[in-house]
């Protein structure tokens, strides 16, 4: 099911909301069910109002570690990286997130294994910033074919064993220093 960018990005988001519904974490039915209907267009993302929102309940909290103090703004697909210096780039992180993840982009400094462990508010801007990303450079479409000579994550690709698969790696390797 899961073949391009779109999709991809759609299922990544669809597991957030399954994850925030009645369901909770790993349901594999409700996740491809919302991946559908975000596909169709049958359901939309939140809003950035609404994620700016939910980050103005926590303000003094980093949200990846929940650190209350030294908190500094980090961007998610980092400057280096090519992202850009806009509040849908941006979040409010302790100093050692944001000095552990340094020049990583978000999936790379997670890792593979915790992709699907990040905080949902980080992650759900994140996914529309690179939605918007690839939707700029004509990629949301691509394959993994089409994205593995622009990408510069082979070797994290190897390690995880997921060469010539779709991965979450996929949708920001081609967004490099």
């Amino acid at each position: 099911m899961i073949k391009t960018v779109r999709q991809l990005i759609y299922w990544q988001y669809a597991k957030i909301i399954s994850d925030a519904s009645k369901f909770g974490k790993q349901n594999y039915r409700m996740d491809m069910h919302y991946c559908k209907q975000l596909c169709s267009g049958e359901i939309h993302w939140s809003s950035a109002v609404r994620e700016w929102l939910k980050e103005k309940e926590n303000p003094d909290v980093c949200i990846y570690c929940g650190e209350k103090k030294d908190l500094t703004t980090e961007h998610i697909l980092p400057r280096i990286c090519g992202g850009e210096d806009i509040t849908d780039n941006v979040v409010r992180v302790c100093k050692s997130c944001n000095s552990s993840k340094g020049g990583k982009r978000l999936y790379e400094w997670m890792g593979y294994k915790s992709k699907d462990n990040i905080n949902r508010i980080a992650e759900g801007k994140y996914l529309k910033y690179l939605y918007s990303l690839h939707e700029k450079n004509g990629t949301l479409d691509a394959r993994v074919a089409d994205l593995c000579d622009k990408c510069n994550m082979r070797k994290t690709c190897e390690s995880n064993n997921c060469v010539e698969k779709l991965t979450v790696y996929c949708l920001e390797g081609c967004f490099h220093k």
